[in-house]
C-alpha cells in the first residue's frame, strides 16, 4: 500500500481528483488518499466578513452567533470532504476523508504520522504573498516533514503550473 496524505483548501472538482490520480498511474503499489480539509475558524470567517464592510468592528452581542457560524462551517467542510473522497473513489482510489478544526500543518504532520504517508500532496488556491514568505502550508508543511511534498494549485491543469 502507498500512502499519500492529501491536504487540499476547498472543495476538489473533477480536474483536481483526475490530477492528483494520474501522479500516481503505474504504481505497483495500491495508492490510499488520505484527504484533510481544515474547517475555517468562525471568529476569523466573522472578522474578516466585517472588515469587508468598511466600518468599525462590530461587537458580536451574541456569543451563540459564533458557534452556529462555526457549526455551520463545520457541516460544510464535512459535505465539501466528502464530494472531494467521492471524486477520488470514482476514479477507483482508496480514500480516507476527514476535517480538522487544528493548524492545518499541524494536522497534516499528524496524518502522516499515523498513516505512514510516503508522500504529501497539498492542493490550494493560489496565495502569492504567503508563497514568497514561505509561509504558505506547503513551505511549511516541507520545512517539517520527511517526506516529499508537492504543491499544486486547485482547479489549474499541470500545463498552465508550469
Amino acid at each position: 500500500m502507498y500512502d499519500v496524505a492529501l491536504l487540499v483548501e476547498h472543495r476538489m472538482e473533477d480536474l483536481d481528483a483526475d490530477q492528483v490520480v494520474a501522479l500516481h498511474e503505474g504504481l505497483d503499489d495500491t495508492v490510499r488518499y488520505h484527504l484533510l480539509l481544515p474547517v475555517p475558524s468562525s471568529a476569523a470567517m466573522l472578522a474578516s466578513s466585517l472588515g469587508a464592510l468598511g466600518g468599525a468592528p462590530v461587537p458580536i452581542t451574541e456569543p451563540d452567533t459564533v458557534i452556529e457560524v462555526q457549526d455551520d462551517l463545520r457541516e460544510a467542510a464535512r459535505a465539501d470532504v466528502e464530494a472531494s473522497a467521492e471524486l477520488l473513489r470514482a476514479r477507483g482510489a482508496q480514500v480516507s476523508a476527514a476535517v480538522t478544526e487544528d493548524d492545518a500543518v499541524t494536522a497534516l504532520e499528524e496524518l502522516v504520522s499515523s498513516t505512514g504517508s510516503a508522500e504529501v500532496i497539498v492542493l490550494t488556491e493560489p496565495h502569492l504573498l504567503q508563497e514568497l514568505l514561505r509561509l504558505d502550508w506547503a513551505s511549511r508543511a516541507q520545512r517539517h516533514l520527511d517526506v516529499p511534498t508537492l504543491h499544486l494549485l486547485e482547479h489549474v491543469p499541470f500545463a498552465a503550473q508550469a
